[in-house]
């Protein structure tokens, strides 16, 4: 199966909530890792996700710091925050 993995830079200018997540995280840039797989049996090139992750920029991306979440949802909870992509 073949894989790739996309990466986004957030930043949120102040400390934000993320549903599911039990406790306020500090203001400061995100890496938004998107892990898709390839679709097989198409005739062009489709990819689908399995997992997407919002980490700290720079960090370990410890499991205290890092939550794995729909993409949806993280979307939405990046445009709620206004943070910058």
């Amino acid at each position: 199966m073949i894989a790739r993995t996309l990466s986004k830079t957030v930043v949120f200018s102040k400390p934000f909530l993320l549903k599911g997540v039990d406790r306020i995280l500090p203001a400061g840039d995100y890496r938004v890792v998107t892990d898709e797989e390839l679709i097989e049996g198409l005739s062009f090139p489709a990819y689908r996700r399995v997992a997407t992750m919002i980490l700290p920029s720079g960090g370990s991306g410890s499991r205290r710091s890092r939550a794995m979440r729909d993409e949806h949802a993280i979307r939405s909870d990046i445009e709620r925050m206004g943070a910058f992509i």
